[in-house]
C-alpha cells in the first residue's frame, strides 16, 4: 500500500527531498516507528492553521519516524474537534499560569479564514487568549504526543504478547 523507493525518487516534487526520504524508519511498520509517527502527528495536530500536516512530515524526516502515520493522525483536528482541543489548552494554561481571567467557550470559535490572509486572520483570532493559551497549547500537544507514544508502545507490547500466547498455545 505504502509507495515504493523508487516512486518516491522519481516523483518532481519529492525529488528535492528524496535524500531526506531514504531512511527505512520512515516507510515501515514497527513498534519504534509508528509510536514515534503517533507522537508527532498527535503534536503537530495542534498547530494552527494548514500547516499540520507540512510540520508533521518535516518532524517525522527530522525523527526519522513513520512518516504516513504522522501525516495521517494530525487528522485527529479538524472543525469539530479544533475548538473543544484549543480550550483545553487555554484552560491548562490557566492552571500552570495561575491567572482566573478565563474567557467563555463561545469566544474560541475559529474565524472563517481565507488563503489570502489566513495568517492576520489566525493571529487576530489568538491575540486575546494570551498568555495562558500560548503556554497551554504547547504544553498540550506534548502531553498528547507523549501519552499517545507511550500508548501505542505498550499497546504493540501486550499484542504480541497475545499472539505469542496464542502461538503457544496452538
Amino acid at each position: 500500500m505504502l509507495p515504493s523507493h523508487e516512486s518516491i525518487h522519481e516523483n518532481r516534487w519529492l525529488r528535492p527531498f528524496s535524500a531526506f526520504l531514504k531512511h527505512p524508519n520512515l516507510w515501515h511498520l514497527h513498534r519504534r516507528s509508528v509510536a514515534g509517527g503517533v507522537a508527532v502527528g498527535m503534536f503537530c495536530g495542534l498547530v494552527p492553521g494548514p500547516l499540520q500536516m507540512l510540520s508533521a512530515a518535516l518532524m517525522a524526516m527530522l525523527f526519522r519516524v513513520n512518516l504516513p502515520v504522522a501525516m495521517f493522525v494530525t487528522l485527529y483536528t479538524n472543525p469539530l474537534t479544533i475548538v473543544p482541543l484549543y480550550w483545553l489548552a487555554y484552560q491548562l494554561g490557566l492552571l500552570v499560569t495561575g491567572e482566573s481571567d478565563a474567557l467563555s467557550f463561545t469566544q474560541f470559535s475559529v474565524p472563517d479564514l481565507t488563503w489570502s490572509s489566513w495568517s492576520e486572520q489566525l493571529m487576530a483570532w489568538i491575540m486575546p487568549l494570551g498568555k495562558p493559551f500560548a503556554i497551554g497549547l504547547p504544553l498540550l500537544a506534548v502531553l498528547l504526543s507523549t501519552g499517545s507514544y507511550l500508548m501505542v508502545r505498550l499497546g504493540w507490547r501486550l499484542w504480541v504478547i497475545l499472539h505469542w500466547s496464542w502461538r503457544k498455545r496452538r
